[in-house]
């Protein structure tokens, strides 16, 4: 049997007989997407859509891009930390024409405003994500799909609106990501020259509010050095320069002070308790093996808290798997938002 007939197969026992022909469509179309290996010829950062404002419940100007289709369900994708929509390449190649897409820069990130620290915490990283869905996809079924801290937001959504999993939200995609026990020196390291990398572990935050502008000043003298770390934390494996550069060049791009805000908000993370609230509809998590800031064993952890989830292990992948493997993390979303197309057509 071949690949895409196993993938039919599982998707219509699980659903039944009656959204087999759903399943079915759902994959053909995105395995045409998936066999152009979508993404690989376009210059990274050109991928664009009309942009759209969406103003937060604190009045910070949100960047939102919307690439429209005529798919019933809309897939939110919610960016990680230090990064942008822009790091959505690859699934934004595959998905477009095929699914209606929102891709939105986190607050204090790419196009976005820049929050006060009061308002840098993963709860409103949360309400942002409500605003969002409120504003660009404010009817019909909605999957979210969230990367690292994006993962983190779709947590604090979840328990902060509960009522919205299962009724507007059908599906859930958590990819290189946790919900507490996160180490937050790791986050620190692709971020910090080599020669800070010790004073900042050793006195993480005074270094990160009183020396944020001088690690800024560090990081851009020390590019070749920064890019080293990128490389090494971001991916498992080897990888087109281009896939490290670009990534650096995210990283490069926010402030310093960003992390210093956000900084303590990692470290207190803890909301394995809310996650099971995602077992009501289809959800998938995605981690590599290799990665070296939210580790595989978060993945696991997560998967085990939330019935009936599904997990993919990208063997020797590191935290950008969403590149790094992006064939195979498009298969498992073509798999999830098949699933969940099925699930909102068949209420």
């Amino acid at each position: 049997m071949s690949r895409r007939g196993r993938i039919v197969g599982s998707i219509a026992g699980a659903l039944g007989v009656a959204a087999a022909g759903t399943a079915a469509a759902g994959i053909r179309r995105q395995q045409r997407a998936i066999s152009r290996r979508a993404g690989e010829e376009i210059p990274f950062g050109t991928l664009r859509s009309a942009p759209v404002t969406v103003v937060a419940d604190d009045g910070l100007p949100l960047h939102v891009e919307v690439d429209e289709a005529g798919s019933a369900v809309t897939v939110v994708f919610v960016h990680g930390f230090c990064l942008n929509l822009d790091c959505w390449h690859f699934q934004r190649a595959a998905y477009r024409g095929l699914v209606r897409a929102v891709y939105y820069d986190q607050r204090s990130h790419g196009r976005s405003g820049d929050s006060d620290r009061a308002h840098s915490t993963i709860e409103q990283l949360g309400r942002d994500l409500h605003r969002v869905i409120e504003a660009v996809a404010p009817d019909g079924p909605v999957v979210l799909v969230g990367h690292s801290m994006g993962g983190m937001s779709i947590v604090a959504f979840a328990e902060q609106y509960p009522e919205l999993i299962g009724s507007r939200v059908v599906g859930i995609g958590l990819i290189s990501t946790t919900a507490g026990g996160l180490d937050p020196t790791r986050i620190l390291l692709p971020m910090v020259p080599a020669r800070l990398a010790g004073p900042v572990a050793r006195g993480v935050v005074r270094t990160l509010h009183l020396g944020h502008r001088a690690v800024d000043s560090v990081r851009r003298a020390g590019g070749s050095v920064a890019t080293v770390a990128t490389d090494r934390f971001a991916f498992g494996g080897d990888v087109p320069r281009g896939y490290v550069e670009f990534v650096d060049q995210m990283l490069a791009a926010t402030p310093f002070e960003v992390l210093a805000d956000f900084f303590p908000h990692f470290a207190g993370l803890d909301k394995f308790d809310f996650v099971e609230v995602l077992g009501r509809v289809p959800t998938s998590v995605i981690c590599g093996t290799a990665d070296r800031l939210t580790s595989i064993g978060h993945s696991r952890k997560l998967q085990s808290r939330i019935p009936g989830s599904r997990l993919l292990e990208c063997e020797g992948a590191g935290h950008m798997v969403l590149m790094e493997r992006h064939e195979l993390v498009n298969a498992e979303l073509d798999q999830l938002i098949t699933a969940a197309s099925a699930r909102a057509a068949a209420r």
